[in-house]
């Protein structure tokens, strides 16, 4: 018995030292140019309607319930999804949208797991139809998601959909 209780407690402290010693904030984000206006690349990428249409999380269950509320591209409006355990449930809200610079909003995962976090947009004109345009999110990871990150990152985990995604909204726009 005795042998039973120092092993829990030695298991008990090494996730905590791991929790200690993971980072607890993750900053992801990707870069893309695109051969359209800065005002017709924002116009598109602030309106949550059109998410699904190059969003790479949204291609995982196309049968997702999707709500809307609000008015779209306006701070205030959200999008509420539910669907398989790829996509997942969850809110997301405009809290930020600085005409044809800056849109963030607030997104938080129900399901399968709880986290909050701010995903964050940011387009800049390199010519009159050439824009840069940033796409990128950020958070805090709580216990046991800390312990996790070490074995496999959120750059990994969302660094890969952010390109896929941005290659999708290259395509879109530029084939309009």
């Amino acid at each position: 018995m005795t042998l039973f209780f120092y092993l829990i407690i030695a298991i008990i402290t090494f996730f905590a030292f791991l929790h200690a010693w993971a980072r607890k904030d993750y900053d992801v984000s990707r870069t893309v140019v695109i051969n359209k206006s800065r005002e017709e690349v924002y116009n598109f990428v602030r309106q949550l309607k059109k998410q699904p249409l190059w969003n790479p999380w949204f291609s995982r269950d196309p049968e997702a319930i999707m709500k809307y509320k609000g008015e779209d591209g306006k701070p205030g409006a959200s999008f509420y999804w539910k669907g398989n355990n790829k996509v997942g449930e969850g809110i997301q809200r405009i809290v930020k949208a600085k005409q044809g610079r800056i849109f963030e909003t607030k997104i938080l995962f129900i399901k399968p797991v709880k986290v909050n976090a701010l995903t964050y947009i940011g387009v800049k004109e390199l010519e009159p139809e050439k824009t840069k345009m940033v796409w990128g999110v950020r958070g805090h990871l709580a216990f046991p998601l800390t312990i996790i990150s070490l074995f496999h990152s959120p750059e990994k985990a969302l660094g890969e959909n952010f390109e896929k995604g941005l290659k999708n909204l290259k395509g879109i726009l530029e084939d309009r």
